[in-house]
């Protein structure tokens, strides 16, 4: 069997977890904790990283820092994971759903506009599969309405954007804020485990206050204040330090992991082209504004009935391949607290989307023997 995805270990992630125990700071944000931060903010330019329990909890934070409430109004895609809108509606938010490109399973920047109203006051773009939505036009339309703009990122870790300045910035630090994921199906993984990135000066202090229960306890450890108490709302977002740990092991080789993933993806893009070239499916798409992480390889058939088919006969050959999302606007959750906008191409991705097995032991040889059964 060729699975879908297999969680990768480097090689150090068990040193790294037996030293954090033997530390006996194992509760959070010691000494892994503080490593994996300080190296996301150095090599890719975040103002503040702050780990977290998983990517929901570091948007259910985002969400509380943008003072979401009731009657609030936030756009993100439709082609999304629950999460994306689950953090927002908690606090009261009305979902506006918003459409794919038609090449392009992000949301259509050039459609933003038209769904902005009085009561909007976020924008949450998703980089699927790590390939960067259009930055520019979506903190443009953000200055424009005075509205935030909350990355989410979890599959976008190591991948860029070059802006119409010609600058080229790691996802994550355009937006005010943004959530990364480290799942067991990422490029880094920590098991469970997210990231909140806080680009805006205004969001630092209070985003510390959240991640540590309502509480200033990180000012009073670095001695900023000579008490700690409950000062904000907040929760308990904060990892373990063998969570920290395992994801140190990942951070430090994160060229390494990245370098052989970017290998596979396009080994696979180059041999389906050939397939691609003959029959109805669909190679995606990168803009050129966007780099590609190597996080995700997916192709796009005509039909349901099409795909359908692939994954039973790619199922008998011992081969794993899934779909993806399915229309959070057609969800039995929010069918009916949606405007009744038809989303063609979102709807059309949940239809036609597949996702081929990625991952760092896959090898060249079984990526042909994937190849052949399409063939």
């Amino acid at each position: 069997m060729i699975p879908f995805n297999k969680p990768f270990l480097i090689g150090s992630e068990i040193k790294y977890i037996e030293d954090a125990v033997r530390s006996g700071k194992i509760s959070g944000n010691g000494k892994y904790t503080k490593m994996c931060q300080q190296f996301f903010e150095h090599e890719y330019g975040f103002k503040k990283a702050l780990l977290t329990s998983s990517c929901t909890d570091a948007l259910e934070m985002a969400a509380i820092l943008a003072d979401i409430k009731e009657g609030d109004e936030v756009i993100i895609p439709s082609y999304t994971f629950v999460s994306t809108a689950l953090a927002f509606v908690r606090q009261g938010a009305k979902i506006v759903f918003a459409d794919s490109y038609s090449d392009n399973p992000n949301m259509d920047a050039t459609k933003i506009e038209a769904l902005i109203t009085p009561k909007t006051k976020a924008i949450v773009p998703v980089h699927y599969a790590g390939i960067a939505c259009d930055m520019d036009l979506i903190m443009d339309l953000a200055n424009k309405y005075n509205l935030l703009v909350i990355e989410d990122a979890a599959q976008a870790i190591d991948s860029f954007y070059t802006g119409k300045e010609g600058v080229k910035k790691a996802l994550g630090s355009i937006g005010h804020l943004a959530a990364f994921s480290f799942h067991e199906t990422k490029n880094i993984i920590s098991g469970e485990g997210g990231m909140l990135t806080i680009n805006d000066d205004r969001f630092v202090e209070r985003a510390e206050i959240i991640w540590e229960k309502g509480t200033n306890r990180s000012q009073f450890f670095r001695g900023e204040v000579d008490k700690y108490g409950w000062v904000d709302t907040g929760s308990s977002f904060l990892p373990s330090e063998v969570t920290a740990a395992f994801l140190w092991a990942q951070v430090e080789n994160i060229q390494t992991i990245q370098t052989k993933r970017k290998q596979l993806w396009e080994y696979y893009y180059e041999k389906m082209s050939a397939v691609a070239s003959e029959v109805a499916i669909y190679l995606p798409q990168i803009p050129e504004y966007a780099t590609n992480n190597g996080h995700m390889f997916f192709i796009n058939f005509e039909s349901l009935e099409q795909r359908t088919k692939v994954i039973q006969k790619l199922k008998e050959k011992d081969i794993l391949a899934v779909f993806h999302y399915i229309s959070l606007h057609s969800s039995p959750y929010y069918q009916d607290k949606h405007d009744g906008r038809v989303l063609e191409n979102s709807d059309k991705f949940t239809d036609t989307l597949l996702r081929l097995p990625l991952f760092y032991e896959l090898n060249e040889k079984e990526i042909d023997r994937i190849i052949e059964c399409f063939k």
